[in-house]
């Protein structure tokens, strides 16, 4: 899944000692304390009204913050109060891609009200955009990953992705999850602990194809990054269901579904013996496949995951092989 990008962090210093610093710095090479007395009075003006300009956006984006808080938190009944909370919800999204504002955010007590109420809002826009800020504040922040994960993030998440009835909701609240969960120790246990491979596999299983291509790509992205989760995954099946989604109709799907394979099979001998198995029909799959797409140059991907699949799982095989099974 193309999950969203981070700015980096505010290019202005956190203090205005900082900013003098890097102000003198850019201006003439390094500067020591002698220097930095000896300034002119005109660079001295100059300096302040950076640091006022600089410092000002800073406590004027936190301000912003806090009003956005404020709408969040008020009941409303008029006609437009749904339309402020998205928009309020929106700005949140901008501003939180800002590492310090994330952080700032969740410590004004965003993330637990996005947790507690929004998740539940019955309005399908204000919601998905509530699981989109949770994910937007979660990425690279671990501060903001704890708060979340102590407030029972993947849970919530994991039950709008299985069951809401909204396409957006629930590809919204993958993204979120995602975030919560790669390079995240903490975030990866939680979600094994509540069965999220299984909730997983089901998207997998979905209509919606965004919402497959998105499960795939995290599922192929934990089995690279966590091999030792290969063995539960193969005990509930994995393998057998990631191969009977490749006999469904071709898609570009697939390919992720291959990638995943491939990750699963990998160093992985008991895998590869279960790919092995004459009833799952897994070569000559491949082979069909191969024969399918090997021509066909936006495939070329999906072409390599089959070849690298044959190679890895049947290259080479005992001519006694099924007898000795």
């Amino acid at each position: 899944m193309a999950d969203r990008g981070h700015e980096e962090n505010r290019q202005h210093p956190h203090s205005a000692q900082g900013l003098l610093h890097m102000a003198i710095e850019a201006g003439a090479g390094s500067a020591t304390p002698d220097q930095m007395e000896q300034m002119s009075e005109e660079r001295r003006r100059w300096l302040q009204e950076a640091m006022n300009s600089a410092f000002a956006g800073q406590a004027d984006e936190v301000q912003q913050i806090k009003e956005c808080l404020q709408e969040l938190n008020t009941v409303t009944s008029d006609e437009d109060g749904g339309g402020r909370k998205k928009r309020a919800l929106e700005l949140l999204a901008y501003l939180c891609e800002n590492l310090d504002n994330a952080s700032d955010f969740c410590k004004l007590g965003g993330m637990e009200l996005l947790l507690n109420r929004y998740l539940s809002c019955p309005e399908a826009e204000l919601c998905w955009r509530a699981a989109d800020l949770i994910g937007i504040c979660s990425q690279n922040v671990p501060f903001v990953q704890e708060c979340a994960l102590c407030l029972g993030a993947i849970n919530k998440l994991l039950q709008l992705l299985d069951q809401d009835s909204s396409e957006q909701v629930r590809i919204k609240a993958l993204f979120a999850i995602s975030c919560l969960v790669r390079e995240q120790e903490a975030g990866l246990a939680e979600f094994v602990k509540m069965d999220g491979f299984s909730v997983l596999m089901r998207a997998m299983q979905s209509d919606v194809e965004k919402l497959k291509i998105k499960s795939a790509f995290l599922l192929q992205n934990l089995l690279f990054s966590h091999p030792e989760q290969k063995d539960a995954l193969r005990s509930m099946g994995m393998i057998q269901q990631l191969v009977s989604l490749l006999r469904t109709e071709h898609g570009p799907f697939h390919e992720h579904v291959l990638s995943a394979l491939c990750s699963m099979v990998s160093e992985f001998p008991v895998g590869i013996d279960e790919c092995r198995a004459l009833e799952l029909g897994f070569e000559e799959l491949l082979k069909e496949r191969c024969q399918l797409i090997q021509k066909k140059e936006e495939f070329q991907e999906e072409l390599e995951y089959c070849e690298r699949l044959l190679k890895i799982c049947f290259q080479d095989i005992p001519d006694d092989y099924g007898m000795d099974r």
